[in-house]
């Protein structure tokens, strides 16, 4: 019998860049894709005017970070909410460092069950830090922490003269 050679045509599209061998080229279009994504973080991402004023960590470090944090503006001052269930108020930290707030905390839990046919032992663990740069308009000296129910506030009052007064403006039709 013959030997029966067959030859698929190859495209001029089809070669492998640079030396690689085909097998690569899936990953190599990856790691562009990668360091193109990569690349944005280094141009930053504008303020919004909606957003808090406090400046937070930069949200790459902050998706996994814990615990969630709710920041409310009132007319007199900022209240930070940070849920920490299951925490005791000894075990948090509340400082203001020059003109950043930090909170941080560590939780240990350890629970042992001996019955007659078995043993549970269980250990669980996590510490937490997240920190926050102070709006101008807080007045660093009469900041307050209060925990209940699993809920530290802190409260931020807002300097004398950051206040406005406010006033109603009648609308006339013209």
């Amino acid at each position: 019998m013959a030997d029966l050679q067959v030859k698929n045509p190859e495209k001029p599209d089809d070669k492998p860049k640079a030396g690689l061998p085909d097998i690569w080229a899936p990953l190599e279009n990856l790691r562009r894709e990668v360091d193109r994504v990569f690349e944005d973080f280094g141009h930053g991402f504008p303020r919004l005017p909606s957003r808090s004023p406090f400046q937070t960590e930069p949200f790459w470090r902050r998706a996994t970070t814990w615990p969630s944090v709710d920041i409310v503006e009132h007319a007199t001052e900022f209240q930070v909410a940070v849920e920490l269930p299951g925490m005791a108020e000894q075990d948090i930290e509340v400082k203001v460092v020059n003109d950043t707030l930090a909170i941080k905390g560590e939780k240990k839990e350890e629970k042992e069950e001996n019955k007659k046919d078995y043993h549970l032992s269980e250990r669980r663990y996590g510490a937490f830090q997240r920190t926050f740069r102070l709006p101008d308009d807080v007045d660093g000296d009469k900041i307050a922490a209060s925990f209940k129910s699993g809920v530290l506030t802190v409260v931020l009052p807002k300097r004398a003269e950051a206040i406005h007064a406010e006033r109603k403006i009648a609308v006339k039709a013209d």
